[in-house]
């Protein structure tokens, strides 16, 4: 069934726009599955629920039963989770914890946040049947200031290469995180 979403939403690319909401509850379930075609069940919860300084301070298990309670409340909506800082730190780790997160909440695909360094990552989960949203630009598990990205060159040039691996080693779609329009 997910795979039938996924691409559906990819026969959309450059003809209607694609909509992506984070969803952490029940309630905000219902209502955002009404008008996505993503729900993204974020690390950020850390910081928006939790009060958390930062996304690295969420847990697997958190995410989990928050994601749970989303996918049951979603029925419409491709829901992806967000992989926690630390979940995925090589092809091992990464497909144990996918494969845990796929069969106790019954999401549809997962999000990893970096460019060329999680390409074998990608790469391993999408050969094992895990669909993969990537995550570049702004990366709040790796960064300190959460600013603009892409103002400069050399940061430009960082994020489109990025974006490009990750979309060569297999990732359905990328997430492209507080980075210039252009």
């Amino acid at each position: 069934m997910h795979k039938t979403k996924i691409k559906k939403i990819l026969l959309r690319k450059n003809k209607s726009p694609i909509i992506c909401l984070t969803a952490y509850s029940k309630f905000t379930a219902e209502i955002v599955d009404k008008y996505c075609d993503i729900i993204l069940v974020g690390d950020s919860i850390g910081m928006t629920l939790y009060g958390m300084k930062s996304t690295r301070e969420m847990n697997l298990d958190t995410m989990i039963m928050h994601a749970k309670t989303v996918k049951k409340y979603a029925t419409k909506s491709l829901v992806v989770f967000d992989m926690p800082y630390k979940t995925y730190t090589n092809k091992k780790l990464a497909y144990k914890n996918a494969k845990k997160v796929i069969k106790k909440t019954g999401c549809d695909a997962i999000k990893l946040e970096g460019g060329k360094n999680v390409t074998n990552i990608v790469k391993h989960l999408t050969k094992k049947n895990i669909s993969v949203m990537g995550h570049v630009g702004l990366l709040p598990q790796s960064s300190k200031k959460y600013k603009l990205k892409g103002k400069r060159i050399s940061e430009y040039k960082k994020i489109l290469e990025d974006a490009l691996s990750i979309s060569k080693s297999g990732a359905f779609s990328i997430v492209l995180e507080c980075v210039v329009e252009k």
